[in-house]
């Protein structure tokens, strides 16, 4: 079931709504591709991960929406493979593509605690994911989103990625990345405008969620600001369900505020 806020979401559609999320095998974007699935206004979803096909749980989402369903495997850091996506999808436009992808730690990567320790591997690792995969992403798929009906390209941004609000330091490449990515998306919603009327780009601070992401670092997080997946999911696209043209390229937290650049 849905709730009202995202009841909202594809109201102004003639059509159901062809959906792509990329991220889709990981915590916020498989409870996304969950809750699009059951949302009784979208037609088809594609869900695109670099292992889509070895996820047990999208496994079982597309056995029971065989036919609403398509698994695609895709690198959001290669732009050949965006464009192999581009071209391989099984609808021919798109009113919503959601970025839920983002890297902060993993083999041999975790968040920079001061400057000795920044490296320009790890630098190059971040800003592949965070900030190039991101536009590329873009590049690929607004030309599927330029139409006379609504649309949105929502990306996964975070509030550590905002200049204005960075009061701790550290964090030098995953804060450095996301702040490239807000730039970036922001530079093409202002393009959009001319070439894409009907589109918004929504740049969404999902809050701390509890997922392999955030996992080594939730302690300390505030009682109650530790959102399970399926609650994230639900916050985020009652966002997006507020989503115009006249506010594309806003930097937006799960509660519908915005966050300074």
């Amino acid at each position: 079931m849905t709730s009202p806020a995202t009841n909202q979401l594809f109201a102004t559609l003639d059509e159901p709504a062809q959906v792509l999320v990329i991220g889709a095998s990981g915590g916020i974007g498989l409870a996304l591709t969950a809750q699009l699935l059951a949302h009784p206004r979208v037609g088809h979803v594609t869900a695109a991960a670099r292992h889509a096909a070895d996820s047990a749980e999208l496994a079982e989402l597309k056995t029971r929406y065989p036919t609403r369903l398509a698994l695609v495997c895709a690198d959001i850091t290669d732009s050949t493979s965006l464009q192999s996506l581009a071209a391989g999808l099984p609808v021919p436009t798109l009113h919503l593509v959601i970025n839920a992808t983002g890297l902060l730690h993993g083999a041999a990567l975790s968040p920079e605690k001061s400057l000795s320790a920044v490296t320009a591997d790890n630098l190059q690792r971040v800003f592949a994911v965070n900030a190039f995969g991101p536009i590329l992403l873009a590049q690929a798929m607004l030309p599927l989103m330029r139409h006379n009906t609504s649309s949105v390209f929502a990306s996964l941004s975070a509030r550590v990625g905002s200049i204005g609000d960075n009061k701790l330091g550290g964090w030098y490449a995953y804060r450095a990345a996301k702040a490239a990515q807000n730039q970036l998306l922001k530079t093409a919603a202002i393009e959009c405008r001319r070439t894409h009327p009907q589109l918004s780009i929504q740049l969404l601070h999902p809050g701390t969620v509890d997922s392999a992401l955030s996992r080594p670092f939730q302690r300390g997080v505030t009682e109650g600001k530790l959102f399970d997946p399926a609650r994230a999911a639900a916050q985020l696209l009652a966002v997006i369900a507020t989503a115009t043209p006249g506010n594309s390229g806003r930097f937006v937290a799960w509660d519908g505020t915005e966050v300074p650049w």
